[in-house]
């Protein structure tokens, strides 16, 4: 039996690559998730007006890998404390965001918050902005497939990952 996880972290093409490197990491897509606008495109995601996020899928095998694991990498991929951009890329459709697939997965994402934030804020930065939200209210939009395995097509593509450099907590990395 595998899980399913949904996160946004500014530009999949990196995240994606992120995610599929994890030992018990199924399967990876890549879209579009967190808007209104039936079956967007990337053009029209990009103007901002559908109000989707770029978003990675994650198949997971939860024997292999933890939802938590899967939260550790999601927190130190990116800059969570940047409303509506990574680096260079700014808008919307780059924030940062969870969207839980179960009630379990909601109340971890918010623990893992809540443990980061503490961490985060050590080090000088400031609140974490991620919108975490149930899955279940909103629909995931595959991208086009030129923005699938985009890395693995192009290995010296556009990488952007604008990470804070602060880890996880290695206490809470156990199963």
């Amino acid at each position: 039996m595998s899980g399913s996880a949904y996160f946004a972290t500014g530009c999949f093409w990196g995240a994606e690559r992120r995610f599929w490197q994890l030992d018990g990491v199924l399967a990876t897509s890549v879209g579009y998730m967190g808007g209104t606008c039936p079956n967007p495109n990337y053009e029209q995601v990009c103007t901002g007006v559908t109000g989707h996020a770029e978003t990675v899928e994650v198949l997971f095998d939860p024997n292999d890998i933890s939802y938590l694991e899967l939260l550790q990498e999601f927190w130190t991929m990116h800059d969570p404390t940047t409303l509506n951009s990574q680096g260079n890329d700014v808008g919307s459709q780059y924030r940062s965001a969870i969207f839980a697939t179960t009630a379990e997965q909601f109340e971890e994402a918010i623990s893992s918050r809540d443990i980061y934030q503490h961490e985060i804020s050590a080090a000088g930065y400031g609140e974490i902005v991620t919108d975490i939200a149930h899955a279940d209210g909103y629909q995931y939009w595959p991208a086009e497939e030129y923005h699938q395995k985009y890395l693995m097509k192009n290995p010296h593509g556009y990488d952007c990952h604008s990470s804070t450099g602060v880890p996880y907590p290695k206490a809470s990395h156990v199963r």
